[in-house]
């Protein structure tokens, strides 16, 4: 289960650590740089784990309301943050993908 870091509002997810007060990213004590929107899209789906988020939600929530684009963008933003995070993006622990759904942030990140 995430875990909130006192005080900050952060999530701590096996060797994941969100530090939202800081816009500070950790994985295994590797600082990982993300983009401003890349760290956005991270922490709100890490404030919702195990919730579902379709792409056209994510785009609407992170992007905002009159944002206008692309859905695809989602899934663009989504691959290169796996990349970053996760130890092997092919298998992702952190983010998952419900097929035909969306996207979720893992409720427990499974080592393998």
């Amino acid at each position: 289960m995430a875990r909130a870091r006192p005080g900050d509002g952060g999530v701590v997810r096996g060797e994941l650590v969100i530090d939202t007060a800081r816009r500070r990213v950790t994985e295994r004590g590797r600082e990982i740089a993300l983009t401003n929107l890349e760290f956005e899209l991270l922490a709100f789906l890490a404030r919702h784990p195990g919730i579902v988020f379709s792409r056209e939600r994510l785009f609407t929530s992170v992007w905002g309301l009159d944002a206008v684009g692309d859905n695809a963008t989602v899934m663009v933003h989504i691959g290169h943050i796996r990349e970053k995070i996760e130890p092997d993006p092919a298998q992702p622990v952190y983010i998952e993908t419900v097929r035909g759904a969306g996207y979720r942030f893992a409720e427990q990140a499974r080592r393998g």
